[in-house]
């Protein structure tokens, strides 16, 4: 089965939403812990993103010197 492609934005909402779901309350206890796992993959996975995307973007300026 092939892997889906990682989506920022849908990362970013997530982490949003798990964010408001601690913030407000909303989250017993059992689950907060897994809630903050699954937000500090996400935002590693960002970051992730974002060096690869800065990279494209330094190589596309470098050919274009």
């Amino acid at each position: 089965m092939a892997k889906k492609e990682f989506s920022f934005n849908d990362a970013v909402e997530e982490i949003e939403k798990i964010l408001h779901n601690i913030e407000s309350g909303d989250l017993d206890i059992d689950k907060l812990s897994v809630e903050v796992k699954r937000a500090s993959d996400l935002i590693k996975l960002c970051q992730k993103k974002l060096r690869s995307t800065e990279e494209e973007i330094n190589s596309i300026f470098k050919d274009l010197s």
